[in-house]
């Protein structure tokens, strides 16, 4: 089927080198610069009046929030890279070395952090002093870690199995599984290890944890996402020439010619809205799978459709302001209580002097997805209690929950034959986003690594050469939509 060779204004395209790109996410993002730092017209639309898809930050209150606490990994070439071609590396930190704060309700606070030994030992004096677990249980939990590094995550016959299922036939049981694995599978795969794809599970710990001694060293945002992610990249995509539409949906994708039109509409000032049709050689489509398939069904048809069978996990962040300090550690992670990870985000936020903000990330979350703010004060409130003992005679100044309902693909097994590569079957379209084959779950890198590889299938297909990305963030290697690298 072939496809238009007129321009983005509707004239004729001599040039063949125009490229619309529909998202603004992170993927879009990348898309976007990679595509006009080799040359091409670029046109990036947007339906959100913002940059930075799933990673974005809003005012409540007087205050600036995330909408989640999205961290990343040291081993994240891809995105570290994007930071630094925004300018923006500055307003990030990383452990200079792996330290995760757990607490447990009456229970002296634990600290699980790497030694200097090489991988895979650096973890072994962590686990050796773990006091969440067994003499025994750390033994097999020890074992279980260098079965995981025997595996391989591109075994199609690892994504028909459950984490959850393999673990327990390494010996570890429900409080293991409670007590660490979960603590990194529920951020990072957005499940617990019961229900997520081994496959995917195997990728992340040999990736970030036993890939290399400083591989899992955690990266935080001490700014907001705004700052870091969505205001520099419209700095940066509008100095390379890149036109961004704002507020722009794409409506339709269709063949026309040699090229692709996409039928788009703006909502403009006082509620008029303006329709436009823009074509150009080749069109990336860097949405959630949802919206792509929907977009998308027109032209792909069951290949389209097929995307919805990886459906959704949800993810809720509680959004807690106390009139004092109660937790000491900028963030924690929570073991026999329904609190995951705590972050401490009161600089960011411009929380009121003597004040102390904290974000509860809550994976997984499609329990409290139902509940309502009400219901999570109650079950959420006396939680932090057990956790913070200061947190018992603080006064709760501001409560606030807000759903991701659509936050990452469902990670679970038979996730991977689901996912396409960024070659669509029409001549110039292309698919970029998380949920694409990336080799990672829906984190920050991999949306990352797909806006790489969207970027290089449609240079190739109009015959220009993309550009050399720094940090090694071309490569599907590299370092989470929730806590960890999400």
């Amino acid at each position: 089927m072939g496809c238009g060779s007129r321009d983005a204004g509707g004239g004729s395209l001599s040039s063949g080198r125009r490229v619309i790109v529909i998202g603004g996410g992170l993927a879009g993002i990348v898309v976007a610069l990679d595509c006009a730092a080799a040359g091409a017209e670029v046109t990036l639309l947007e339906v959100r009046r913002r940059l930075g898809g799933a990673a974005y930050s809003f005012e409540r209150e007087g205050l600036q929030m995330d909408n989640g606490q999205h961290v990343f990994l040291r081993c994240c070439a891809a995105y570290r890279g994007l930071l630094a071609r925004l300018g923006s590396e500055q307003l990030t930190t990383l452990q200079p070395r792996l330290e995760i704060p757990v607490l447990k309700p009456d229970s002296e606070p634990a600290l699980l952090r790497r030694g200097s030994l090489p991988a895979p030992a650096h973890l072994a004096g962590a686990l050796a002093s773990y006091p969440h677990l067994s003499l025994l249980q750390r033994l097999g939990a020890v074992r279980a870690a260098l079965g995981l590094m025997r595996l391989d995550p591109a075994d199609p016959e690892l994504d028909q199995v459950s984490f959850g299922d393999w673990l327990a036939r390494h010996g570890q049981g429900p409080q293991a599984v409670g007590a660490l694995w979960d603590l990194i599978a529920l951020p990072t795969i957005n499940l617990p290890a019961a229900q997520a794809s081994l496959a995917l599970a195997a990728f992340v710990f040999q990736r970030g944890l036993l890939s290399g001694a400083n591989a899992g060293d955690i990266g935080f945002h001490h700014a907001t996402l705004g700052e870091t992610v969505g205001e520099p990249a419209e700095r940066a995509l509008r100095e390379a020439g890149v036109q961004v539409r704002l507020g722009w949906r794409a409506e339709q994708v269709q063949c026309s010619g040699a090229g692709l039109e996409v039928q788009c509409r703006g909502a403009r000032s006082e509620g008029v809205s303006e329709a436009d049709e823009l074509r150009a050689e080749a069109a990336v489509v860097a949405l959630p799978h949802a919206r792509a398939a929907t977009l998308l069904e027109p032209l792909l048809g069951d290949a389209a459709r097929a995307w919805n069978g990886l459906g959704s996990s949800a993810i809720v962040n509680l959004h807690v302001v106390y009139d004092r300090p109660v937790l000491d550690q900028p963030f924690a992670a929570g073991v026999g209580t329904p609190v995951q990870y705590l972050f401490d985000r009161s600089a960011a936020a411009g929380a009121p002097a003597g004040c102390q903000y904290l974000a509860v990330s809550l994976s997984g979350a499609e329990r409290e997805m139902k509940m309502s703010v009400d219901d999570l004060r109650k079950r959420y409130l006396p939680a932090l209690e057990k956790l913070l003992p200061r947190a018992r005679q603080a006064k709760v100044e501001l409560f606030l929950a807000t759903r991701e309902h659509a936050a990452t693909f469902r990670a679970a097994p038979g996730t991977a034959a689901l996912r396409p590569g960024p070659r669509s079957a029409i001549p110039g379209l292309v698919l970029a986003g998380a949920w694409t084959a990336t080799g990672w779950p829906a984190t920050l890198e991999g949306a990352v690594l797909s806006g790489h590889a969207a970027a290089h299938c449609t240079l190739a297909g109009l015959d220009l050469d993309g550009p050399i990305v720094e940090a090694g963030a071309g490569s599907a290697a590299g370092g989470s939509e929730s806590a960890l690298a999400r």
